[in-house]
């Protein structure tokens, strides 16, 4: 049994056991889809880790007091993270129009009741998971700080979480306006991450532009 199918097996039975709607724990028993076990094993465990904070089949109301149910919730601490796999069969090609209005209002909703949405084609998940991880971590930069390396002082670790929270490359000028740091110092923290492997250079040669998170460091 591989690492992931034993956390997976154990997150699930956690949800199962601790869960007291009948509505949601039924379906907890039948089994995630496809699509989303597979999210989970090939870009949000590689990525992350574990599988804390995940909620499947997460239930909330509409405006019209209906239930939904979300693919996955993710709230550390409170925090209101939808993640939504959309497999193509069901959501583009023969989707029809009620069922597509209906998947537009359920987004309005959920946007409008303050929770950030992750939408992932599953296309995606089998074609490209190394994007999907990005899009995972991207994503968890939003609410969390994972545990960085040890040794870091306070701007090296901030840099460090300030790209896990970007998707594209930055400059030196734009993690010194978000340090409010010199362009000096900035350079030096820069210089000294990517020594350490924490950093890539994303452009540049002789004179380094820009840079990115290595993906790659569980850090």
């Amino acid at each position: 049994m591989s690492l992931f199918t034993k956390t997976y097996e154990e997150w699930l039975h956690r949800n199962i056991a601790d869960e007291k709607n009948p509505r949601r724990r039924e379906l907890l028993e039948k089994g995630l889809t496809h699509s989303t076990m597979e999210f989970l094993r090939s870009c949000w465990y590689p990525a992350v880790g574990n599988l804390d904070y995940l909620y499947p089949e997460w239930e909330v109301r509409d405006m019209n007091n209906a239930v939904r149910y979300l693919d996955l919730a993710y709230m550390p601490g409170g925090a209101k993270g939808c993640i939504e796999i959309q497999d193509y069969r069901s959501h583009a090609r023969d989707i029809g129009v009620t069922r597509f209005k209906d998947l537009c209002k359920k987004h309005s909703m959920l946007a409008l009741d303050d929770w950030t949405l992750l939408t992932v084609a599953y296309l995606s998940i089998v074609e490209e998971p190394e994007f999907c991880k990005k899009l995972v971590l991207a994503f968890v930069g939003k609410f969390v700080s994972t545990p960085l390396a040890s040794g870091l002082d306070w701007a090296e670790a901030e840099t460090l979480r300030f790209a896990r929270r970007l998707l594209h490359s930055f400059s030196a000028d734009e993690l010194a306006s978000h340090l409010r740091l010199s362009d000096r110092h900035t350079r030096r923290i820069l210089h000294g991450l990517v020594e350490r492997n924490l950093l890539m250079v994303a452009s540049g040669k002789q004179r380094y532009r820009t840079y990115q998170l290595r993906w790659d460091h569980k850090n």
